[in-house]
């Protein structure tokens, strides 16, 4: 069986095709963004560096791109190779069983014009994040999200509440199951990093801060509730610039990390130090960092957008729900309530290591991920 997949260079991807390496599957790699090779099986073929030059570069070419960029995108397919011209070139050149997407707007709206030339190559898409949450509230988006949920064969999604949506949309064809955005997990692998909770003393917080990560309110939540944390190290991690400029203009005493400064391993590593886990977005799909936090055994405060964090974690239970992102009083509450009943993470963890090896154990999950494709192909 030939697979093509279609995605953005990510981590999730890359653990997602590790678990295909004992398959006898041929697997291609289509780099969409034109970011470069991904460091994956040597098996995998890579289509990158597609977007070459049919003309030299004219003069004027990028002053008209920002001031008129629909006469733009109407004289660039003479310029230089297209999306639909180099992805064509792949289907025809390996004749793929299945083509994957992975995310929505930037993987699945811009492949479909091409796709639909070739309605008997069946089409598996992956819903990412907020994919269909967030952007089926715009008008500019929902009829590009119908129109490839129409074309899909099959879905996959990593929460119950985004097959919901998609049905909801019109998706009427095969649903494959809920698989998480990576993956598995080598749980028995990670053990070691796995410190006892009386010797965990990091408090680690995602520190997004953009369309939808809200960051910045958990620091904001911290820095009032330094006496009752202390003790315990603040780490910051993939923190956006205003979060870093909050932490340092404030004098906070809080370790930061940049978005690209930590591996996924060292990660791992710092929620295995972790006592407390804190995630904070308006929209987000099965947050990946959450499970993470869920298997190296960090207690979780994580936000609950359209109900999504709920399918996993039972509040006061196995961590904690933010209901409303916005609300750094909320925010303030729950930590100090996790604070004052700190006897809490012993079953929360011992719930969520049992969770873990459950639903996000690597052979399990691999498993899953290889039957999957051989599901639909045969359908």
């Amino acid at each position: 069986m030939k697979i093509l997949l279609i995605s953005m260079p990510s981590v999730h991807v890359i653990r997602w095709i590790e678990n295909l390496q004992d398959s006898n599957y041929e697997l291609y790699w289509f780099d969409i963004l034109e970011r470069g090779e991904i460091q994956t099986l040597d098996s995998v073929h890579q289509f990158t560096n597609w977007k070459k030059r049919k003309k030299r570069y004219i003069k004027g070419e990028f002053f008209l791109s920002k001031k008129m960029p629909f006469v733009y995108r109407n004289i660039i397919p003479f310029l230089e190779v297209t999306l639909d011209e180099a992805l064509q070139k792949v289907i025809l050149e390996i004749q793929p069983d299945i083509i994957h997407s992975f995310e929505m707007q930037s993987c699945s709206y811009p492949i479909l014009k091409t796709i639909e030339k070739f309605p008997n190559i069946k089409w598996i898409y992956s819903c990412w994040g907020s994919d269909l949450y967030h952007y089926r509230n715009f008008k500019n988006h929902i009829s590009q999200i119908k129109a490839v949920l129409k074309r899909v064969n099959f879905l996959l999604t990593d929460c119950e509440r985004d097959h919901i949506i998609a049905k909801e949309l019109g998706f009427k064809n095969q649903f494959l199951g809920i698989i998480p955005g990576g993956a598995g997990f080598k749980i028995d692998e990670l053990e070691p990093l796995r410190l006892p909770i009386n010797e965990r003393k990091l408090i680690l917080v995602k520190g997004y801060e953009h369309n939808f990560g809200r960051g910045l309110n958990v620091v904001k939540a911290l820095e009032s509730l330094q006496a009752i944390t202390s003790g315990y190290e603040v780490v910051v991690f993939g923190a956006h610039p205003s979060v870093k400029k909050y932490i340092h203009e404030n004098k906070l005493d809080f370790k930061v990390y940049d978005r690209h400064e930590l591996t996924h391993q060292n990660i791992l590593e710092l929620m295995g130090k972790s006592l407390l886990y804190i995630g904070n977005s308006i929209s987000d799909g099965m947050p990946n960092t959450l499970l993470e936090a869920i298997v190296m055994g960090a207690f979780p405060i994580q936000s609950n957008p359209g109900g999504v964090t709920a399918e996993i974690i039972n509040h006061k239970v196995n961590g904690l729900l933010i209901e409303n992102p916005e609300d750094v009083n909320e925010l303030k509450i729950l930590i100090a309530y996790f604070f004052a009943n700190k006897n809490i993470s012993v079953q929360a963890q011992k719930l969520n290591y049992s969770l873990a090896q459950d639903k996000f154990e690597y052979e399990t999950n691999k498993k899953a991920v290889i039957e999957m494709y051989q599901k639909a192909a045969n359908i």
